[in-house]
């Protein structure tokens, strides 16, 4: 095709090689050492230099003339550029359009062409280099790989290998480059180039590898070529090493791409075709290349006359359509119409071809057994010398492959993969649409929001097949009771959401919901058994409780919670009080995290005394927080919460390394302290062991300290486990007692068998001594209980001198309470001591 499209006839749309052209010539005197010429080239960072005798242009000495030298033989000063030049220097014309240049290098497999004036004067050098960066064919190296371009294996050098004879390699294999393989695994790259560069710096390189330039710059087969050119331009390198599965299997070269993008040229073919009755009057041979460029196609290929009526067809198009050219020429390309496309699609092709000359883009088309099919097809008019329509050319290619995994790109980013349903987004761009109609018209809109009741069990007893199972039944069983125009969606784990784009009332609203609670509570068989499924829903609506998709969402998801709290398996519409407290949590949630992550808490101490003699026995560490915004938050309020956040760990960890390291300061007074220890931490497998290297880092002495346990550690179910937890902890030395000691259930025959060294009376028992005959008979049952089984007894919250002297003539040992002090700061409890010596 190169040579039937080198007629110099430049389109409107072809530049000449004229205007490629961009920088000045660049030449040296043939008697001109080799030095002298590799250093020009190296200046002014071109691939030759043209030799001249006088003023005449007679040779030229490119980076591929390097590969004749005998490196170990020739001292580049002293060799003439001349003796070593290519000659004679083939030119063009500068009024040559582009796609003869390109053909003409090809002819004479040569890389740059001289080019010259009206009159034969020099003016520029083109290169296959300034082709392939103007033409445009995006198009084609988008959809054509790098690896489809190799037609060689890329030559291998060992490092060690001597520089003459690796240039001898590279003579022998034709190749302008080489990868360099070092004994370490490494690859390095020499080209053409390098050569130059170690004849203008004049210095001796024994070995290949001493050369080379690295790292490699590798890409894998499957890059495109459009993506290899920017790659090539942005490095400003003219060489790609092709990597697969860890093997170098190529090099790429814009030479291998100019060779393979020569068939991709639509504007060609429209020449190509244009001059075919020409190329018969001169020359059987044009034609033959013709039609060789046209059968070699990948692209399907159809001719057609002005009246639409097809004149040729290339074997691609048989192999695309499944029509021989036998049954296709005489035909009309309505023989592959889909039926899929409206008049108005095809008025409107022929309405821009006729107007501009060309049309591309999508159509569906269909094949001779029937079945439809996606083309990316572009069509031009081919004109006469009289701008004339003669004939019409059509490429097309099939994009069957391209549409699927754009379906599929589409499906993962708008499907629920394991449902089918929507998933969040696309829920979200349907919303944001009714919202949009329902603020136009003036109507209500509804959002449910769906969360299976105890669903963790079925993926708990029975794994997450079982349960994704039971989420596809779900699914199906919401899409049947829905009505057309309500859409659901599953926005994450076996949580669900549906949009009732217009809503009558609230009464159709509560049928819905039951109808869907009846729905799912019907069985799902799984695993040949029958699992009953429930369902808590709550309900916003648009636009009483708000204007947003994000907001009517979210107070959706409160309702939903407010079913939930309600019993589970019922709905509930969104009431603003619950939002307001579920906002409020999340903002102590957040301020808890925070509050942890600087060690905002801080520890005060309480003083323990005895009931009898007012002597201090001991300090509690109780946990206060003072927060910048929230200001002082009760430990009833953030305790619960870092437990059920699962910060409770971090929190116990804080605490103890504040006492410990208060202890330490403390170790003139030698007070013990007892800290409150929760179920969780209890239960925590490295919790022995981070007590252990606490008590370790801070030098105290366990005695020190006494860990208050309430009665829920006491859970008989662990009876095993929390007697030889406590049993370790009493073999350390720590004191061990049960607080808050009434409140919960405690076995008399377990606690007899735990290592505990005291009672503690909660607080609620105490508030109302002595009055309260319930509460003094529970007190005196304690303190009866506590001595019986021979522990302190101690109670908390004492307030009065009453309560007091109750609990001392019933025989309680120890107190502590604003009687005597409320918990202060360590500097405050060290002023107090100080006071009551």
């Amino acid at each position: 095709m190169t040579d039937f499209i080198q007629s110099g006839i430049a389109t409107a749309t072809e530049p000449t090689i004229a205007e490629l052209i961009k920088r000045p010539l660049l030449t040296c005197a043939a008697t001109d050492s080799l030095q002298t010429a590799a250093q020009l080239m190296r200046q002014h960072k071109v691939s030759c230099i043209l030799i001249r005798e006088g003023e005449v242009i007679t040779g030229i000495w490119s980076e591929a003339d390097t590969r004749k030298l005998a490196f170990d033989k020739i001292n580049p000063t002293e060799v003439e550029v001349g003796t070593v030049m290519s000659s004679p220097v083939i030119s063009a014309s500068g009024s040559t359009q582009v796609s003869g240049a390109a053909s003409l290098m090809l002819n004479h497999n040569i890389r740059r062409l001289l080019v010259v004036d009206a009159n034969q004067r020099p003016i520029g050098l083109l290169t296959q280099s300034d082709i392939v960066r103007q033409q445009k064919i995006e198009f084609y190296l988008r959809f054509r790989e790098v690896g489809s371009c190799l037609n060689k294996a890329a030559l291998h050098l060992a490092a060690d290998l001597p520089l003459s004879d690796a240039v001898e390699a590279m003579r022998h294999a034709r190749a302008d480059a080489a990868i360099v393989n070092f004994t370490n695994g490494d690859y390095g790259l020499v080209t053409e180039r390098d050569l130059v560069h170690l004849l203008a710096d004049g210095r001796n390189c024994p070995l290949i590898g001493e050369l080379a330039t690295m790292p490699l710059l590798c890409v894998a087969p499957e890059l495109s070529l459009l993506d290899a050119v920017e790659l090539l331009t942005e490095r400003q390198v003219r060489h790609l090493a092709i990597s697969s599965n860890q093997r170098i299997c190529g090099l790429l070269s814009f030479s291998d791409i100019l060779r393979n993008v020569e068939y991709a040229y639509i504007e060609q073919l429209k020449t190509a075709l244009r001059d075919r009755d020409h190329a018969l009057r001169t020359s059987a041979d044009y034609l033959r290349l013709a039609h060789k460029v046209i059968d070699a196609s990948m692209d399907g290929i159809l001719i057609t006359d002005k009246q639409g009526v097809i004149q040729s067809v290339n074997p691609s198009f048989t192999k695309l359509t499944g029509y021989t050219p036998q049954e296709a020429i005489g035909q009309t390309p309505r023989l592959l119409s889909s039926g899929l496309h409206e008049a108005d699609f095809y008025r409107h092709l022929w309405h821009t071809l006729l107007e501009k000359g060309h049309w591309q883009g999508e159509i569906w088309n269909k094949r001779k057994n029937g079945e439809l099919y996606p083309q990316w097809l572009s069509i031009t008019a081919i004109r006469d010398e009289e701008q004339q329509i003669t004939q019409y050319a059509a490429i097309f290619s099939d994009i069957t492959e391209r549409k699927r995994q754009e379906e599929k790109i589409h499906q993962l980013a708008y499907m629920d993969e394991l449902t089918g349903l929507a998933n969040r987004r696309m829920f979200f761009d349907r919303l944001q649409l009714a919202l949009a109609n329902a603020h136009r018209h003036n109507h209500t809109l509804a959002v449910l929001f769906l969360d299976l009741d105890l669903f963790k069990r079925i993926n708990d007893t029975l794994g997450h097949l079982a349960g994704d199972q039971a989420l596809k039944e779900v699914a199906r069983r919401l899409q049947t009771t829905l009505r057309e125009g309500e859409s659901v969606a599953r926005i994450g784990g076996d949580e669900f959401t549906i949009l009732i784009p217009e809503v009558n009332g609230c009464k159709s609203l509560q049928i819905l919901a039951q109808r869907i609670i009846s729905q799912l509570e019907r069985p799902v068989q799984l695993l040949q058994q029958e699992f009953f499924l429930t369902t808590s829903i709550g309900i916003s609506l648009y636009p009483k409780d708000g204007h947003s998709a994000e907001l009517l969402v979210k107070h959706a998801d409160v309702a939903m919670y407010q079913a939930k709290s309600a019993g589970r398996n019922q709905y509930s519409f969104y009431q603003a009080s619950s939002s307001q407290q579920n906002e409020d949590e999340l903002k102590l949630e957040q301020a808890l995290r925070q509050a942890l992550r600087q060690q905002q808490l801080q520890v005060y101490y309480q003083p323990k005394f005895a009931l009898k003699t007012g002597e201090l026995t001991g300090l509690e560490a109780l946990l206060r927080w003072q927060d910048p915004e929230l200001g002082s938050v009760s430990p009833a309020m953030f305790i619960p919460l870092a437990e059920k956040l699962g910060l409770i760990h971090q929190l116990g960890e804080q605490v103890l390394r504040q006492v410990c390291a208060q202890l330490r300061e403390w170790q003139d007074l030698a007070l013990p302290v007892a800290i409150n220890i929760s179920a969780l931490q209890l239960t925590e497998p490295d919790f022995l062991p981070r007590l252990r290297a606490i008590l370790e880092q801070s030098g105290i002495s366990a005695k020190l300290l006494e860990l208050e346990l309430t009665e829920s550690c006491l859970i008989p179910e662990h009876a095993d486990y929390t007697l030889s937890v406590l049993t370790e902890l009493k073999e350390l030395g720590l004191r061990l007692s049960i607080d808050d000691f009434g409140t919960g259930y405690s076995s008399l025959s377990y606690l007899r068998r735990l290592p505990l060294d005291a009672l503690k009376i909660d607080r609620s028992f105490i508030r109302d001594l002595p009055e309260s005959e319930s509460g003094s008979q529970i007190t005196l049952a304690i303190i009866a209980m506590g001595k019986a089984l021979g522990l302190e007894v101690i109670a908390e919250g004492i307030e009065l001198a009453a309560q007091r002297q109750f609990l001392l003539d019933a025989g309680c040992d120890t107190g502590q309470g604003f009687l005597v002090s409320p918990a202060l700061p360590p500097a405050e409890i060290r002023q107090w001591l100080t006071v009551k010596q």
